[in-house]
C-alpha cells in the first residue's frame, strides 16, 4: 500500500481535500483516512486507506483516486 501523507490531495474529479489524520477502526483494525473537503462547508469524512490508494479509470485513463499535492508528511 502507498504511504498516505498528511496534507492536501486532489480527487480525480477535481476537488481538493486535506488529510487530517490516519486512524484505525476500533472493531476491524482497518486503516482509515480522516480528511476534510477544502470547498463548501469543509465537511469531515473517513475512508478506508485501501480505497484512498485505489486507482480509477476515467475516460480510458487509469489514475489514482487521490493525488498528493502538498503539505506535511506523516
Amino acid at each position: 500500500m502507498n504511504e498516505i501523507k498528511l496534507g492536501k490531495y486532489r480527487h480525480f474529479k477535481g476537488n481538493e481535500y486535506e488529510v487530517l489524520a490516519l486512524a484505525t477502526h476500533s472493531e476491524t483494525g482497518e486503516r482509515m483516512v480522516v480528511y476534510r473537503a477544502l470547498y463548501s462547508e469543509g465537511a469531515i469524512w473517513v475512508r478506508p486507506a485501501a480505497m484512498w490508494n485505489e486507482t480509477v479509470e476515467r475516460e480510458g485513463k487509469t489514475q489514482p483516486r487521490f493525488t498528493y499535492i502538498g503539505g506535511k508528511e506523516c
